[in-house]
């Protein structure tokens, strides 16, 4: 450690334990050290041993899950996204993370920040983001907070996403009350790179420089990663100073300058500053390597006077990449982002030894071994204390034949379609470019997944983001597993085979036992079904203390799951009713059950039961026989059943092809509300031709899946025989104006 003195304030226990760490965690550090701290490096190890940064309560749990097969290029974790190989000298870069905490702060920049720092994931691959997609939950929206917060989500996601030019084609928004106070905001971003020109977050090569390029360097931001690593209180607005501030332009440019300086080979490595900001890029790269690195802090180009070290390493400013370049090549990388009107200066150089070394005004701030602050390496891991959740035992012992049922079943109907959770989002994606770079096949909306073509190719990326977090609540097992079928079975509906996930786990804090069993559980549940799908995890997020006064948010793991689509021109399989005269059939498991159903929480105020049955050999039956038959052109539409059960599938599908049908139910078994409103798993509504009927029944019927025969398409009314009769006009109307009159309140 250099002898120059060093001015700044003395560490103690105290100033660690605000910064986030614990007792034992600050002895380790200066255990490690051989000394005290200095009031820098304590401010690097806060950010990097933080949840959010280290995944130290969850990595244990994360190695467990399958994170290998034979189309993946990287494993999991080991870059800034996963990366799939697609084939014909193609790969997919993808991944979702979460702004939950930020945008419960600030939503709009919360939210846009969100969407820069996930495509620069992407981008900082070497590959070109092309399709964009996100899973937002919020509390009721009878409460006008939550009404802010959603117009300011949505205008953030927007007016960033569209002003940077990628397309969002898929995503969901969930209403519920225990988001009241913590709202969740995942982004997922999808890139396009072609073999041979991807880039690696690494840096070695001695005396190879290291340089920032992009924006210039603010107070924004600080502290934002151990912002995210803790509950929210009546304390967070003080911390709107942890909100970065985005700037989509700038962003837009640094992903051409980005991408551009990638084909000069002049590149050995390259990384995105997100959370935790230079401190993170710095420390990850070097580590990675094997090496050390200087990094002069007077050289990075700062957008505020008197900038302390501190402020300069912690800063979360957006739009920011750190590269190692080759010696002697450095100006090639600066000339490439001076052209696009970026900074791109050297900062320092990759060095022998172990240690990254922070430097500013001739003195040393901070000299840390690199390894120490990694995840994966000396960061802690924790086993966290588990304990079953009481309220278990008694919600899944409710018994919903013990409730008196209206016997109105089109009036029931009615009210799951004035739903927000069902009813339509047009309000939302219609604030969204769905379109821009001119390859969407289908866009958000009245489709179970988005599509997009991948141009000078007959291929398709098909997305889903999923989760149903009442269900992981009631049952976190079931809910893992449910949320990775049916997030699959919805790609499968478009005509496309799963091939992977990325997951954002949304939990309570992990030092509560009862968050970290249902956390291990919900892991545990993922896992079942990614195996039995072949689906395995590229990578993702862990947002934990997603909490407020009022209590923890439902367990969330959003999953994004990603599916290839062989022929993108025959993409035939919108949910939509199409022709007059196609028979509808349902194709899957029983209807029975009313667990954790939209329909008890509209009609009867109740989250209770247990989660909707599941059966994962049946489900891989199910999806491997409907694919079949989608590529084979034998079926005209498809519609997975989920929230507000086979009533609801039938109605959207009548909304979103304006034509009615007439149907039977009589072949199903199980009580009518079961039979309408269940949300039990592995079950299709279809379409088909009717001269195709004798054909489709034997292709199923060989694959061991149940068909059932329910009617006709056609008219203008949606009639199930002897339980109700829905004009689609009408129902049109009421499905499309929930959020909007909401939104007008």
């Amino acid at each position: 450690m250099s002898n120059t003195a060093i001015q700044e304030p003395e560490v103690n226990l105290e100033l660690a334990l605000e910064h986030g760490l614990n007792e034992e965690e600050y002895e380790m550090i200066k255990s490690r050290l051989g000394r005290t701290p200095t009031f820098t490096e304590l401010g690097v190890y806060s950010v990097m041993w933080s949840e959010h940064c280290s995944y130290k309560n969850s990595i244990v749990e994360l190695k467990k899950l399958p994170s290998e097969g034979e189309n993946l290029l990287v494993g999991a974790g080991e870059e800034n996204a996963g990366l799939v190989d697609l084939g014909d000298g193609l790969g997919c870069a993808f991944k979702i993370e979460s702004h939950n905490h930020p945008s419960a702060i600030e939503p709009y920049q919360g939210a846009a920040t969100g969407v820069g720092g996930i495509h620069r994931d992407i981008f900082t691959m070497g590959a070109r983001p092309v399709a964009s997609l996100n899973s937002l939950r919020f509390g009721s929206m009878e409460n006008p907070r939550v009404r802010y917060l959603l117009d300011g989500v949505v205008r953030g996601i927007g007016d960033y996403g569209n002003s940077f030019g990628v397309p969002v084609i898929a995503g969901e928004v969930c209403f519920d009350e225990s988001y009241e106070g913590n709202p969740l905001v995942n982004a997922m971003s999808i890139g396009l790179v072609k073999e041979g020109e991807t880039a690696s977050a690494i840096a070695k090569g001695i005396g190879n420089p290291v340089i920032i390029v992009g924006a210039s360097t603010g107070r924004d931001g600080i502290h934002g990663a151990t912002f995210a690593s803790e509950e929210i209180s009546e304390e967070s607005e003080a911390k709107r100073p942890s909100v970065q501030v985005g700037d989509p332009f700038t962003e837009k440019l640094l992903l051409e300058a980005s991408l551009e300086v990638l084909k000069t080979g002049a590149v050995v490595g390259m990384q995105d500053m997100g959370a935790a900001g230079i401190a993170c890029s710095s420390s990850e790269m070097t580590a990675k390597g094997g090496q050390g690195m200087n990094v002069d802090l007077d050289k990075v180009p700062a957008r505020e006077d008197g900038m302390t070290a501190y402020e300069l390493l912690l800063s979360e400013s957006q739009e920011r990449m750190l590269i190692v370049a080759e010696k002697g090549r450095e100006q090639e990388v600066i000339d490439v982002y001076e052209k696009w009107d970026l900074h791109g200066v050297v900062i320092g150089e990759v060095v022998e030894g172990d240690k990254v070394i922070y430097w500013k005004e001739g003195e040393i701030k901070a000299e840390i071994p690199a390894d120490h602050l990694v995840l994966g390496g000396g960061a802690p891991q924790y086993v966290r204390e588990t304990k079953k959740p009481a309220y278990l035992d008694e919600v899944q012992a409710f018994d919903s034949n013990s409730l008196e049922h209206p016997e109105d079943h089109t009036e029931t109907l009615k009210k799951l379609l004035s739903s927000p959770n069902i009813a339509s989002k047009r309000w939302v994606h219609e604030q969204y470019d769905t379109t821009v770079r001119t390859n969407t096949v289908t866009p958000p909306g009245a489709s179970d997944s988005g599509v997009i073509r991948i141009k000078d190719s007959k291929k398709g990326l098909v997305a889903k983001t999923d989760c149903n977090g009442r269900y992981v609540y009631l049952n976190p097992r079931k809910g893992g597993q449910i949320a990775v079928a049916e997030s699959a079975r919805n790609v499968v509906c478009s005509g496309a085979k799963p091939m992977a996930i990325t997951n954002c786990l949304n939990f309570g804090n992990p030092y509560k036992p009862e968050v970290y069993w249902t956390f291990k559980e919900a892991l545990g549940g993922m896992s079942d079904a990614c195996k039995a799908l072949n689906t395995p995890v590229t990578g993702g997020n862990v947002s934990f203390y997603n909490e407020n006064p009022n209590g923890a948010i439902f367990p969330s793991p959003i999953i994004g799951m990603l599916g290839v689509m062989e022929d993108v021109e025959k993409h035939t399989t919108t949910p939509a009713f199409k022709n007059d005269g196609d028979l509808v059939l349902y194709i899957g498991a029983e209807r029975k059950g009313l667990g954790g159903s939209e329909y008890l929480k509209v009609l009867h105020g109740l989250t209770s039961g247990d989660a909707p049955e599941i059966d994962l050999d049946f489900e891989v039956k199910l999806q491997e026989a409907l694919l079949t038959a989608i590529k084979l052109g034998l079926i005209t539409a498809a519609h997975d059943i989920s929230d507000g059960g086979l009533a609801t599938t039938l109605a959207e599908m009548a909304i979103f092809g304006k034509k009615g049908a007439k149907i039977s139910v009589d072949t199903l078994t199980g009580t009518p509300h079961e039979v309408l409103f269940s949300e039990a798993q592995s079950g299709v509504v279809i379409t088909i031709p009717a001269a195709k009927l004798h054909t489709v029944k034997h292709h199923f019927d060989e694959a061991g899946v149940p068909v059932f025969e329910l009617g006709e398409v056609g008219k203008d009314q949606l009639i199930i025989k002897d339980m109700l009769t829905l004009d689609v006009a009408e129902s049109e109307e009421l499905y499309e104006n929930v959020i909007p009159k909401a939104m007008e309140v």
